[in-house]
Parts: C-alpha cells; sequence; structure tokens
C-alpha cells in the first residue's frame, strides 16, 4: 500500500515521540485521576514563588497595569521596545488555538469544576512569569548595535556562572535553546497553522470549498504573512502585535460577553457548577483530585508560565529595572488564562455543556456549537478571532526559536535568514499534513524546557527577590 509522504515521517518520528512523551508527560496514580509530573513542577514553581515573593501576583497588580499604560516609560531606557509592546508580543505567543479548543476539551471531560482550578492555576503562574522575565532582563544582552538577546538559555548561564556552576549553567542553557528550536515547530507553528487552515477551509464551505484539495496554498499564504512581519526582527513583531493582540482579544471577549450576557439567566447555576464541580467528591475525572489536575493542566499548557518563553520576548524591553518587566510580566497570565480561559469556559457551560459528553466532539467544534446555539452567525467573528490567535501564536514563537538558534550558532545574518525560511516553511508543512508524530515531539520538547528552567529559577531565587527589593524600593522613593 503507498505510503503518503506524511505517514512515512510519522513511522520514522513515532518511536522518538513516544519515548520522549512517555518520559515528559510520566504520570503518576492519584485516587481514579493520573497526575503528570511535569505538571506538579510547573504548579510547585507558581505556590513557591506566590509565597516566597509575598503574594506579588496580588499586590502588584495594579502597579502592573500602570507600568504598562506607560506612566514610567523612558525611551532613553536600554532595549529595543516598549514593555507594552514586551507584553503583546509575549501574550501573542500564549493566546492561540487552545485557548478555544483546549479549555473546550478540560470542560468537555472534567465538567465546570475545571473552570475553578484553571483560574487558582492562573494566579499561580503569574508569580512564576515575574521571576522568569525579572532575570530574562537581569541577565539580557546588550549588543554595540542596540539589539538585545535574552531567555533562559542566558540566565542560565550567565546567573548561575554567578553562583559559581559556570559548567551546570551552559550546560542548562544549551540543553534549553535546542529543545526549543525544535519546540517551536510544533505548539507555536505546525500545530497553530494546521488548526487555522482547516477552521478557513470550514468557513469557506468545508469540503465544498476551493480550498479543501488545496489546502496547502492556505499554508503558502499564511507562511508568507508571518514571513512580511518576522522579516522586521522583533521591533516589527512587536509592532504589529500591539495592534492584534488588543483588537483579538477584544473581538473574543466581546463576542463570548454577548453569548453570556444572551444566556445571563444559566449564569448562577454555572457558577454554582464550576464551585461544586471544584470539589466533588466524586464524579467525572476521578472526582475532585481529577478536575483539579484537569484545569491545572490546561492553565500551565495555556499560559506557559514556568516555560520561560516569554522571558526572551521581554528581555527586549526598554528599561533600567529589571523587576518592573517582571511586575509587566505577570498580566499574561491573568489575560490569557484568567480571562480569554474563563470566557471560553463559562461560554460553554451555560450554553452546550452536558455531563458525559466528553469525546463526542473535539474541542474547537464543541466551542463553535456553544457560539452558534445563542447566535447562529457567531462562529464566524469565532473563527476570525481564532486565525487570528494561530496567526500571532506563530509571529511570536518564530523569534523564540530564533533567539534559541542564534545562541547555538552565534547570531549573525546567516543564521537569522536560514531559520526564518526554515520555520516558514514548517507553516506550510503544517498546513497540509495529519500532524502526528513530529508535532508530538516538538510538544513534549516545549514542555522538558521547563525542567532546567525552573530549576534555574529555584537557584537564582535569592537574585529575584533582590532585583524585586530594589525595585520596590525604588517606587517606595
Amino acid at each position: 500500500m503507498e505510503q503518503t509522504i506524511d505517514q512515512v515521517i510519522d513511522g520514522l518520528m513515532r518511536p522518538v515521540a513516544d519515548a520522549v512523551s512517555s518520559f515528559i508527560f510520566f504520570a503518576v496514580p492519584l485516587g481514579d485521576a493520573e497526575l503528570p509530573l511535569i505538571v506538579l513542577w510547573l504548579i510547585a514553581g507558581g505556590v513557591f514563588f506566590t509565597i516566597y515573593l509575598r503574594f506579588v501576583n496580588v499586590r502588584g497588580f495594579g502597579h502592573a497595569i500602570k507600568l504598562v499604560s506607560g506612566k514610567y516609560a523612558d525611551p532613553d531606557h536600554p532595549g529595543e521596545i516598549s514593555q507594552f509592546q514586551a507584553l503583546t508580543t509575549a501574550v501573542s505567543g500564549t493566546v492561540g488555538i487552545g485557548n478555544i479548543a483546549g479549555v473546550a476539551v478540560a470542560i468537555s471531560i472534567g465538567g465546570p469544576g475545571a473552570t475553578f482550578w484553571l483560574i487558582v492555576a492562573g494566579f499561580l503562574g503569574m508569580s512564576t512569569k515575574l521571576a522568569e522575565c525579572t532575570l530574562g532582563q537581569r541577565y539580557r544582552r546588550l549588543d554595540a548595535d542596540s539589539t538585545v538577546s535574552g531567555g533562559p538559555m542566558y540566565y542560565l548561564e550567565r546567573g548561575l556562572a554567578e553562583r559559581r556552576w559556570p559548567r551546570l549553567g551552559r550546560a542548562l542553557g544549551m540543553f534549553y535553546a535546542a529543545s526549543m528550536v525544535i519546540g517551536c515547530l510544533g505548539i507555536g507553528n505546525m500545530f497553530q497553522s494546521n488548526q487555522a487552515a482547516a477552521i478557513f477551509v470550514q468557513v469557506t464551505g468545508g469540503e465544498a470549498s476551493i480550498f479543501a484539495e488545496h489546502i496547502w496554498v492556505v499554508g503558502l499564504i499564511m507562511a508568507a504573512l508571518v514571513g512580511v512581519v518576522i522579516i522586521g526582527g522583533i521591533r516589527s513583531i512587536a509592532q504589529t502585535t500591539s495592534r492584534l493582540v488588543p483588537a483579538m482579544a477584544l473581538l473574543y471577549v466581546v463576542s463570548a460577553l454577548v453569548i453570556i450576557l444572551m444566556n445571563a439567566g444559566e449564569l448562577p447555576s454555572a457558577f454554582a457548577a464550576i464551585w461544586n464541580g471544584a470539589f466533588a467528591p466524586e464524579g467525572v475525572a476521578g472526582g475532585a483530585i481529577g478536575v483539579m489536575i484537569l484545569g491545572f493542566r490546561r492553565a500551565v499548557f495555556s499560559n506557559e508560565a514556568g516555560l520561560g518563553s516569554a522571558a526572551i520576548a521581554h528581555s527586549t524591553a526598554k528599561t533600567n529595572y529589571p523587576a518592573s518587566e517582571g511586575y509587566v510580566a505577570l498580566l499574561e497570565p491573568f489575560i490569557d488564562t484568567v480571562v480569554i480561559c474563563t470566557m471560553t469556559a463559562l461560554v460553554i457551560i451555560v450554553t452546550v455543556y452536558e455531563p458525559g459528553m466528553a469525546g463526542n466532539v473535539s474541542g474547537i467544534e464543541l466551542t463553535t456549537r456553544a457560539f452558534a446555539s445563542t447566535i447562529s452567525w457567531s462562529p464566524i467573528p469565532l473563527s476570525i478571532a481564532a486565525m487570528l490567535f494561530a496567526f500571532s501564536t506563530m509571529i511570536a514563537w518564530s523569534y523564540y526559536g530564533l533567539k534559541a538558534f542564534t545562541y547555538l550558532v552565534g547570531d549573525n545574518r546567516a543564521a537569522d535568514i536560514g531559520f526564518k525560511l526554515f520555520f516558514l516553511s514548517f507553516v506550510v508543512l503544517g498546513s497540509s499534513v495529519q500532524l502526528g508524530a513530529l508535532v508530538d515531539l516538538s510538544d513534549a520538547l516545549v514542555f522538558v524546557v521547563a525542567i532546567p528552567n525552573l530549576l534555574g529559577l529555584y537557584l537564582l531565587a535569592p537574585v529575584i527577590k533582590q532585583e524585586v527589593n530594589l525595585y520596590e524600593s525604588h517606587i517606595r522613593s
């Protein structure tokens, strides 16, 4: 029987992907549920830094808003982009198809109670984001031409060298960068282009669409659009995301609020279901423990707190105080998880959710059905938002992958152009092939970076606290 290219690739990569995924997502039984250790590792980081930094995710929220508004901005500070642009770039990397499809899967399996734990995990992730983005600023590299390079690979190498572990720091930095180069091709590229292309075909007529048999054309168009943005580097990406992210987030949130308000009568029972489901001793997905795990897992997979990816973008912001950018970064999990993911969950709960519906429809189908149940044409703005989410994720992750690549091979024009062309080719490939082992492997490698990243955060925790205290003293004075 003749095999397609993607079947051959899948057959070759499947043993490697399964082995890496089994290691990364190894789970321990917990009652009737299973807890992936990587999720536990990420949750532990959020809990530790929330307590260690004295609930900075709560007490620092108001100041973060002031920073983003530009109240303390100084164009003469070192860096490439504004703090607002750094935030929108990082948010564009986290707000993707998973905010629409992934949340729906969590609700369909774990019930409304998963929403409560998703929100809790979002708040904990705010502290982790502050920690890693503070270090991203502290140990960034400023070149003579004013360009900036930063992120976990730099603070692992430079920070641990300061702590007299230069070999460990260099090894962890190299491992992080190599994993990010491969990992960016999955979660931040092929998965996004694949889902965006599928949505585009569905909106233009489904199987009757002229693009159904030529879906690679959609991928080629997306690659061209992504290429136009990323060719100009972080400044071009930041200028695009500073306009795109507020617009797409507003489009989605307003659309969701309209559906929720039109079903306002269901809100009391929805909130009751969320609260009761979060602590139910028995029920779906192994009871309360299983629901908690589902909520935490969706949150940490969505906002990427603990993966260190956002620190790559935030290291480019203009500021004299590293912790000021950490304050800005804590807004990301709030926007991504507490606001957008919760909007998705509420739309589903007040419209079409029924116990035992898991497995009947896919995530994106369930969310589409929830919107269409109230307004028949509402899947159109939902589809537009979903495609914008995918596009914004690709342009942000292209920068993350580029900085990881140039850390490994050196920062030069050939490496810059070569990686961008390589990344764009995977946009086309992802749109037109069946996602299999290659994406599974890259997704696993994205989450394996949480191991060295959080290890580095723990070892450099005194530096983080020092920077936070220094900045807070500056604010008080």
